[in-house]
């Protein structure tokens, strides 16, 4: 959805294909949760830009060893709602770039409350690109209906 670099405040539910400069302003704690897929490892960080803050949860190959103050460049993300929050979330071990600080983005204390807006948002991520809803041989149709 997005080509070029977006501040946190621009993010919205639904997007993919994220890509954003932010600092870390909390690196949060690796932890195993249970899905429909099975367990998984995941990163809790919250990160954020001068226009706000939001939190990144890195899965699987994607989780990093960050540290308070660092700047990283992550790339090919996409957004969900958690518990009426959006956050960004990112896999794959190349979409998560520690980057060098070049004073461009505010220090961990002063990164702003505020968070991006989760109005009217789908509660989880957006099916893959080339998905296709299986169809019956016979079309859409519902049982019991009758063929012209």
């Amino acid at each position: 959805m997005s080509e070029g670099k977006l501040k946190v405040a621009e993010l919205k539910p639904g997007m993919e294909r994220v890509s954003v400069f932010v600092r870390v302003i909390d690196p949060g704690e690796t932890k195993k949760i249970t899905t429909k897929a099975g367990e998984r490892t995941i990163r809790e960080a919250t990160v954020g830009d001068e226009s706000g803050r939001v939190k990144l949860v890195m899965w699987g190959k994607s989780i990093k060893s960050l540290k308070r103050g660092d700047v990283i460049e992550v790339s090919g993300a996409w957004t969900t709602v958690f518990k009426g929050k959006v956050q960004l979330n990112v896999g794959g071990s190349e979409n998560v770039k520690v980057a060098e600080d070049l004073g461009k983005l505010p220090s961990a204390d002063e990164v702003p409350e505020e968070e991006p807006k989760a109005e009217g948002a789908p509660p989880r991520r957006p099916r893959p690109r080339g998905f296709q809803q299986r169809r019956s041989r016979f079309g859409s149709r519902s049982r019991g209906e009758e063929f012209e």
